[in-house]
């Protein structure tokens, strides 16, 4: 018997709509789990902002809870040395003297402290406001030395600046010098009397620059070392002499360091003492 053709019309067009049918099953499927995988990772971006978030929100209360603390003491101290001068009881010459050296020397504390301060917020948060200029690497420390020379001798520090004069990249000079000058005084401040202090270029390539700064002094408990470029660190042994700092310094040469599109890291010498590895990008 013969089968009409519109029989075969008929069952090809029931193949073609079920295959139709579970095409689009499939599809709606595979949608279906593309959206519930976009969904999750949308809630699990959505998680990280708000850790982050929460993760700013701590580290800006610490920051300004470490403020606090920090400008209570140079306050204090003035506060206490103006009412002595401002009270009834009499205060002779020498004394007088001295207490106004000593609010002097606490308001220098408090411009230092603001100062440093006012730097890391802009280099947080406005870096491109930092210009740019072709400065040379082994000058700009060679600043910071001479700046500090009286200091150095005045605890027998010797300096050893051995960075090739040829060193050059396109910077900031002031983050640059700040960040030679504040490792210097990191060593003056807590490496002892007597040490060295050296600098060197220990590697370069096409892109950066690669420097070893170190001192021959006490060094700090490994313990530390993770925390060394945290704002107002307290060290309570190792590096033991009284610097007076805004325990803002080793925060800055991280910032700066990082500004100049470079990475630093610290660890104790073998020898004795801090030896510090930082990059700068040559452009």
């Amino acid at each position: 018997m013969e089968i009409p053709f519109g029989a075969y019309f008929g069952a090809a067009v029931i193949f073609l709509l079920l295959v139709f049918l579970v095409w689009n099953h499939l599809r709606q499927r595979r949608l279906i789990r593309q959206l519930q995988e976009l969904a999750a990772s949308l809630e699990q971006s959505r998680q990280q902002i708000i850790q982050e978030q929460e993760r700013n929100r701590q580290l800006k209360q610490e920051m300004t809870n470490n403020i606090a603390h920090e400008l209570k003491t140079p306050v204090s101290s003035i506060r206490g040395y103006l009412e002595i001068l401002l009270g009834d009881k009499p205060v002779d010459d020498a004394k007088r003297r001295f207490f106004i050296e000593r609010c002097y020397s606490q308001t220098l504390r408090l411009s230092d402290l603001i100062s440093d301060i006012s730097l890391i917020n802009k280099l947080e948060e406005s870096a491109s406001l930092f210009p740019k200029e072709e400065i040379s690497i082994a000058s700009v420390a060679a600043e910071a030395v001479s700046e500090l020379e009286e200091q150095c001798q005045t605890h027998r520090i010797t300096v050893r600046n051995n960075l090739p004069s040829q060193m050059s990249i396109v910077g900031n000079h002031s983050l640059v010098y700040s960040i030679f000058r504040n490792l210097l005084e990191n060593s003056i401040a807590y490496a002892g009397d007597g040490v060295e202090v050296g600098m060197e270029c220990y590697k370069k390539d096409d892109d950066k620059y690669y420097i070893h700064f170190y001192d021959t002094g006490q060094g700090v408990d490994n313990s530390y070392l993770p925390k060394l470029f945290d704002r107002f660190l307290r060290i309570g042994e190792g590096r033991s002499r009284k610097s007076g700092g805004t325990g803002l310094g080793l925060s800055i040469v991280k910032h700066a360091v990082l500004f100049h599109g470079g990475d630093i890291y610290v660890r104790n010498r073998d020898a004795g003492g801090l030896e510090f590895f930082f990059s700068l990008r040559k452009k």
